[in-house]
This record gives structure tokens, sequence and C-alpha cells, in this order.
């Protein structure tokens, strides 16, 4: 088969993905046959979802329409999951049981919630994965005015600070954060920690810097019992799919899908992933929407050209530190990059001025289909 008739094939319509769809639009597809496979028409960016919570956004601002990218590419669409694949073969399946066979393949799925798995089973239990489920059962809490948030990542903080400031002049809920034994923002600096929790104090958001489980439907710590509770939002970062390495594919000790410097699976040279999905096996890579957004156009190339015969050859590699905004929902925020911290107005600014152009980017290609 020539290279101009193979198919390529996306699993996911990640942050990385939308990336290689622009490639598309600008430079045309690099093979005869492309299609994306998605639960979502959507893509809903996850660094605007505490501004919507916070009320600065409305629902749907902060999304890109995927599915419009793939149209304006040339790229077929088929909304669904992806439950299986077959590497040898060369095939992947669908939630509906279909199979659609692929001579390239990239994976951008996200990782998946494990509230349960690691906390256990609580009748109003959140997980934040998969982001378009929690941001629909989250407008199903409204009233809902004792909240814990568990957590202590930049993900925590932020739902944390967000769910504080959702009620704009009404009673303000009961916020706890759960930071885990590790403390808070175990992975920032001194400076980023001081900051954040000074304005966790400001805005009367509690801290427990313990273990949370939970025990027979109740929140506890080992010190501590931590009900009642009329929400329990998990932040707990991703969990593995369990259908790559039922596959076959190389994953790490996780279950993330094992990946070289050009996001090329380390055990089947034509399966690609990137984003929370995959694991880089040459050096450390956290999951973070930062790196998915800075991965993609690096995928973008290396995706055509194996599709197209050539060696791939595009690396990212992140800075030695990387620039985190964390809102604070009050029309603050604060800035992490390395040792380095700052807060206020101009940083919330900053980061707004930073989500808005991502999206903007993106809303300018659909707009030509």
């Amino acid at each position: 088969m020539s290279e101009r008739h193979k198919h390529l094939l996306l699993v996911g319509g990640g942050h990385a993905h939308v990336a290689v769809l622009a490639d598309w639009i600008e430079n045309g597809l690099p093979c005869e046959q492309a299609t994306l496979l998605t639960p979502h028409r959507t893509l809903r960016y996850s660094g605007m979802v505490p501004g919507w919570i916070a009320g600065e956004y409305a629902r749907d601002e902060g999304t890109v329409d995927v599915g419009a990218l793939a149209a304006r590419a040339g790229a077929q669409l088929l909304l669904g999951p992806c439950t299986g694949i077959d590497p040898e073969a060369g095939w992947v399946k669908t939630g509906g049981g279909q199979v659609i066979e692929y001579d390239v393949v990239s994976i951008d799925t996200g990782g998946v919630g494990q509230a349960p798995r690691i906390l256990g089973k609580h009748p109003k239990l959140l997980d934040i994965r998969p982001i378009d489920r929690f941001v629909e059962k989250l407008e199903d809490h409204s009233g809902a005015q004792r909240i814990a948030v568990v957590g202590g990542g930049a993900g925590g903080v932020e739902i944390a600070f967000a769910l504080s400031n959702r009620a704009k002049g009404a009673s303000s809920p009961r916020i706890t954060l759960v930071t885990g034994a590790d403390g808070l923002l175990p992975s920032l600096s001194g400076a980023v920690r001081r900051k954040v929790a000074k304005e966790l104090a400001a805005q009367s958001i509690t801290v427990v810097a313990e273990d949370a489980r939970i025990d027979g439907g109740n929140l506890t710590t080992a010190s501590r019992s931590l009900e009642p509770q009329d929400l329990v939002i998990a932040a707990l970062g991703s969990g593995a799919p369990q259908w790559p390495q039922a596959g076959g594919l190389a994953v790490d000790a996780k279950g993330f899908i094992a990946v070289d410097q050009h996001q090329r699976s380390v055990s089947h040279a034509n399966v690609f992933a990137v984003g929370d999905v995959a694991s880089r096996q040459d050096r450390r890579v956290e999951h973070s929407g930062v790196h998915a957004v800075m991965a993609g156009p690096h995928i973008a190339r290396n995706l055509r050209d194996a599709v197209q015969g050539r060696e791939v050859g595009s690396v990212y590699r992140p800075r030695p530190a990387s620039l985190y905004l964390l809102s604070t929902g009050n029309g603050s925020a604060i800035l992490s990059y390395g040792p380095f911290a700052a807060s206020g107005a101009w940083v919330a600014k900053l980061k707004g001025t930073i989500d808005k152009r991502w999206i903007s980017k993106y809303a300018s290609l659909e707009k030509s289909v």
C-alpha cells in the first residue's frame, strides 16, 4: 500500500489532537483517509473549568468544536469511546462494537477517574474525570453547602477556590480541602505553597493534610470524620484506562501507554500516544494540560512523517520549569514558575489572556467550515 492510501486514526479529541487537526487544516491531510474517534463533538478546555464554576465564564465558553475542525480538515468524525485495541492486527474497537482498522494510530483520550478505587464508595462522590461528566453533574449540586475536595494538587486547589466563590453574593458553601499526607501542592515551590495557604485561610477554606478514605459511606481521615458532606469532589489525578494494556501495548507500572521521546509506543512503531494516557520513558513529564498542549505540534509532525514513511524526529522537551497560573476564584490568581511566585489581579488577567487565546486560535479555524 502506498503512503497516500494509508489510514491515520486519531483516538480521542484531547488537547494535543486539536493541534493535529489544525495541522491538517493548514497543511492538508497527510494521507488519503483520516478519522477522529472521540466520545464528544467538543473538547472542554480543563484550564477554564474553575473559571466557569466561579462564574467568570459561561458553561461552554471554554470549548473547542473538534467535530468542526475534523470536517474542515477533511477527516471523518466518529462519535464514541474506544474500548479496545489490537496493535498486532491494527484495529481499535468502539463502545458500539465497531472495529476500525488503521495503519497509524494516535491516542489522546486522557486519563480516567480513580476515586472509587483510591477512596472507596460514597453516595455523593463526584470525580473531576471525565471532565464533561463532572461539569454536567456539578450543576445538579448547585445547592451544596458542605463540600469536601480531596486532592492537594493544582486541580484540587483551583476547584476549592472556585467553589468558595460560586455563590456570588449568596451564602458561600463551607469548603474543606483534603490534601493528603503529602500536603498542599507538593511539587511546587515553598513560596507558591505559602501564598496558596494564605489565600485558602483568607477564604475560610479548611485544609486537612491527611489521607482520606471512605469507610461505610463516610469520608474520614486517620484522626477525624469529615462528615456531614453534601458533596465530595475527587481531584486525585489521572488513572490509566485498562484497554491499552489488555490489548498488548507496552505500559508503565501504573498502566499508562509507554512512549519514547517522539510519543511513539515503545512496543509498536505505528502507535503513538500523548497527554494523560501516555507515559514518557525517556524523561519524567507530569500529567498536565500544559504538557499536552505543548506536545501537540510535535506529535502532529511525527504523525505526518510516520504515515508518509519518513523517520519521525520531533521531540517535545519541557522547559526546566513550567508556568502554572492558579485561579483563586475572586478575580486574582497565583503564578508559579520554578522557585518564583507572584499573585494579584494581573496574574488572573494573564491567565485569562492565555486561556482565551488558545480557545480563539481553534475557533478561528472552525469558522471556515
